[in-house]
């Protein structure tokens, strides 16, 4: 039997457990920024690492307005999102280096939404040769690198381009 060690996932099962919306908590909890990985907030919205990414650097925007339903949502946040979502884009091509990037909503569990209590807007960088068999045949990502450092790195980054 082979075993694969992801020693960063321990805080998944042993930290402490939020009550209630995570993204809530997130957009209230201001002088956690840090902890929690945020990159960037204004009176609208927050960009904030992904937890559990798909690639390294993936990070999310996310409405302080609580909904699960788009078309709820004021047409001014969903515009700032946007504005947003191309600065990002930038940031992650320009900055970080990725060569292209994936991004997108899942609106609602059945659509695959894992957190469907409160919508968010996924950016996921992507790099040449960034999956690999193990990705294909184990449904298993790897990753060799330090996701504070990227966060930092990305952190960094913000002041420039998320405005």
């Amino acid at each position: 039997m082979d075993h694969l060690y992801a020693p960063w996932r321990t805080e998944y099962i042993t930290g402490e457990k939020i009550e209630g919306c995570v993204f809530c908590y997130i957009s209230k909890h201001t002088e956690l920024d840090e902890k929690s990985q945020v990159l960037f907030r204004d009176e609208y919205c927050f960009v904030v690492m992904n937890k559990y990414p798909y690639t390294p650097g993936h990070f999310m925007i996310i409405p302080h307005f609580h909904t699960d339903s788009l078309e709820k949502l004021d047409p001014k946040v969903w515009i700032r999102m946007s504005q947003l979502a191309q600065q990002g884009v930038a940031m992650l091509k320009e900055g970080f280096g990725a060569e292209g990037v994936n991004m997108g909503m899942n609106l609602g569990s059945t659509a695959g939404a894992g957190i469907a209590e409160h919508i968010h807007l996924h950016l996921v960088p992507r790099f040449s040769r960034d999956t690999n068999f193990i990705t294909t045949i184990a449904e298993t990502r790897v990753y060799s690198t330090d996701f504070q450092r990227i966060y930092e790195k990305l952190k960094g980054l913000a002041t420039e381009y998320l405005k």
